[in-house]
């Protein structure tokens, strides 16, 4: 009799510990704690999955582009099959050179140093703002990264400290300290928490990783600019030693 009344006991207090049980039966507040992490960690997948393909097209273009661009082929040539390509963060830095390049020499390549120095000085800044614009439109969604990887273990601790709180208060009403009543309710404050982490966790290591890699793609990009712009001074070079040899003659 006595074991068939403990059996009653404990049903009364059986409880679903899945992941979907405990969120069923927690808390309005917990519940809408665990729904934001769980959208803030869908977010944040997209994110990263969409960044990562994104960087990995991004350099496989840029090693197509600097093969052309190393192969000897004129300039020129470049610009006019660019400007039909697919639009890329390189692309579009060398075009924005080209542009600035084309238009300084219009009237004809200038003759002087100094007029040669601001031509060249105006062409390296042109693709500086442009590597500036291309990397902000590439770096969009990082702050939510960087947000929810800091952030995420605290929004899950609020929701875990409520729940707590809502264990104890129901202890204090029913005056039954058993293990039976007070788990259900811990597990349930605990799930936030770890929820919590589940968003936070690959967001900071993506971040640091894509962080990573944007600033290398970045550093290729100034790279790529440094090197455009030697050639173009060593191009005002040669032309200047063409016309002072004809000077000469």
């Amino acid at each position: 009799m006595a074991a068939d009344i403990i059996t009653q006991d404990l049903g009364s207090f059986s409880h679903d510990m899945s992941a979907f049980g405990l969120f069923m039966e927690a808390d309005l507040i917990v519940k809408a704690v665990m729904i934001l992490l769980m959208i803030a960690s869908v977010w944040s997948w997209s994110i990263i999955l969409h960044k990562r393909g994104l960087l990995g097209r991004l350099n496989r273009r840029a090693k197509r582009f600097e093969d052309a661009f190393w192969s000897g082929e004129p300039l020129d040539k470049i610009y006019e099959r660019v400007k039909k390509s697919k639009e890329d963060p390189m692309l579009r830095t060398f075009s924005a050179g080209m542009d600035e390049w084309s238009a300084g020499i219009s009237g004809g390549i200038p003759s002087k140093q100094n007029l040669q120095a601001s031509l060249t000085q105006r062409v390296e800044r042109s693709m500086s703002v442009a590597i500036g614009r291309e990397m902000n439109d590439l770096e969009k969604g990082m702050t939510f990264l960087a947000s929810v990887a800091s952030s995420a273990p605290f929004i899950g601790l609020f929701g875990t400290v409520w729940g707590i709180m809502n264990s104890f208060s129901a202890i204090a009403a029913s005056n039954n300290t058993s293990l039976a009543v007070v788990a259900p309710g811990i597990a349930e404050a605990l799930f936030a928490t770890a929820l919590g982490l589940v968003a936070a966790i690959p967001a900071s290591i993506a971040y640091n990783v894509l962080s990573s890699g944007l600033n290398r793609y970045a550093d290729r990009l100034e790279a790529f600019t440094d090197e455009f712009s030697a050639i173009l001074s060593r191009h005002l070079d040669s032309q200047d030693t063409i016309k002072a040899k004809k000077r000469g003659s």
